[in-house]
């Protein structure tokens, strides 16, 4: 067992063992410990019930706190620059297999990291492993106009203005004030230059835009539970059942703007950091059904990172995501 899983059987205080006896959040000195069963009891049945690989004893090891993971900046630095500098701050990294231009910070926290020139200067910028994986499926390409319709705060976004090296148009977009604020600051400290935003509702967005653009993107908004960290009870306070269903409406039709949104010819990806059917595959087959003559699902080949169905599942390093991708065949505007 690794330092950042998390064993069932954790040593008290007291030096008692508690084994299997799981406590739903018990007080020991200043802080309060929360366990397996105080995720919503709904989410454990459905979780557990759909994948057997999730067992109430790999709960907590995968439902946790995710070591810090960067993605160089290659618009303001290079790996080599990036590694160089952490070996002179004295922080380890491990590279990943998948994704020549993130790193794992094993043993650092968010807040030292934000606290190095890399970080203030835009060189580096701290983002899930899994958060990288749509940009990746979409792989935009200079010139190109891009949407992506739910771009705040902006992760997915810098790094397809990176991968585009700041040549094309990205249209980021985003429907709350506060969010785009965040978003247009952090465009500028990442040096990007070919974004401009809007706040305009995913639903109807195709309406200004229709068949625009070569490629979109929709990080769409969703129930999280692939974020969810049983020490974090703001991770999932917010999870129903009712919550899910609703958000998998709104999810379709966002999706179908953003086919009608997309050249023929264009892709179209979608991605979730959520575990729920109704959120991933359902809204996939919906739109297969509703766009029948006119999208196809594409296959998804990463080298060295293998997708289960569109899903990755959670572990001790990365949060569960799911991610699939269209090709737009044949016009749907009539």
């Amino acid at each position: 067992m690794n330092s950042f899983q998390h064993s069932a059987n954790q040593l008290r205080p007291n030096g008692r063992v508690f084994g299997d006896q799981y406590l739903k959040r018990s007080n020991w000195g200043s802080g309060t410990i929360y366990s397996m069963e105080s995720l919503p009891d709904d989410f454990i049945k459905r979780i557990t019930a759909r994948y057997s690989t999730i067992t109430k004893d790999v709960i907590p090891q995968i439902f946790c706190k995710k070591p810090v993971s960067v993605r160089v900046n290659t618009l303001k630095s290079t790996t080599l620059d990036v590694t160089s500098q952490l070996d002179d701050l004295a922080i380890p990294f491990e590279k990943i297999s998948w994704y020549q231009d993130a790193f794992l910070l094993p043993t650092a926290t968010a807040k030292q990291i934000t606290e190095t020139l890399l970080y203030k200067e835009g060189r580096i910028y701290i983002q899930s492993f899994s958060s990288m994986i749509p940009a990746l499926v979409l792989n935009p390409k200079s010139g190109e106009k891009i949407l992506d319709m739910a771009a705040a705060p902006g992760s997915k976004t810098t790094q397809m203005a990176m991968m585009m090296k700041n040549k094309g148009e990205i249209l980021a977009n985003d429907i709350d004030s506060n969010r785009i604020y965040r978003l247009k600051s952090l465009l500028s400290n990442q040096g990007v230059t070919n974004a401009i935003t809007s706040r305009l509702p995913g639903q109807s967005l195709w309406t200004k835009y229709p068949e625009y653009f070569d490629t979109v993107l929709l990080d769409a908004p969703c129930s999280m539970e692939g974020k969810f960290d049983i020490n974090d009870p703001k991770s999932y306070d917010h999870w129903s059942l009712r919550k899910v269903k609703n958000l998998s409406k709104l999810q379709r039709w966002m999706l179908r703007s953003a086919v009608s949104a997309t050249k023929t010819g264009g892709t179209i990806v979608y991605s979730t950091c959520t575990l729920s059917p109704e959120e991933n595959e359902e809204v996939i087959e919906w739109i297969l059904e509703k766009e029948k003559d006119n999208i196809i699902l594409e296959k998804i080949i990463i080298e060295n990172l293998p997708l289960e169905k569109g899903y990755i599942l959670p572990s001790s390093k990365m949060e569960g995501f799911f991610v699939a991708k269209l090709k737009k065949i044949k016009s749907n505007i009539v």
